[in-house]
């Protein structure tokens, strides 16, 4: 029986630095959508519809948009990325594990925002990758 082949070392020093990006990325396009689109006050009163404060609204925004930088920047990405893994669990508590699994589902479902969550726990594991300005 043959060995699949094993990806060189230099090409796998890229996976976490495609991971991080990826991840900055989609905190990037959330916190622009809160921002620009749906506008700090819209957003407020959304969370606010939730039961949730307010304010919790607009220091999403905040930590959304700061997460991208340091995602996309590589600044401590990797501990930094921690952060967003309880602001995607309060996700799945306050609005998506009341409409199931599946994101497909009316209201979205669990799915995206738990994979989101255990992504940034995988990019923790294996690090910053390559092109970081701040790395440890």
């Amino acid at each position: 029986m043959q060995t699949p082949p094993v990806p060189a070392p230099a090409l796998a020093a890229f996976g976490p630095t495609l991971l991080r990006w990826g991840l900055g990325t989609l905190f990037l396009v959330h916190g622009l959508t809160k921002l620009l689109v749906f506008t700090p006050a819209g957003t407020a009163a959304y969370f606010q519809s939730l039961g949730l404060p307010a304010a919790l609204g607009y220091l999403t925004i905040a930590l959304e948009l700061t997460l991208a930088a340091a995602l996309l920047l590589g600044i401590y990405a990797r501990w930094v990325g921690l952060v967003g893994v309880p602001l995607l669990l309060g996700t799945i508590v306050s609005v998506h594990g009341a409409h199931g699994f599946s994101f497909a589902n009316a209201g979205g479902g669990w799915e995206y925002p738990a994979f989101w969550a255990l992504a940034l726990l995988v990019l923790f594991c294996i690090g910053d990758g390559k092109w970081t300005l701040a790395s440890r």
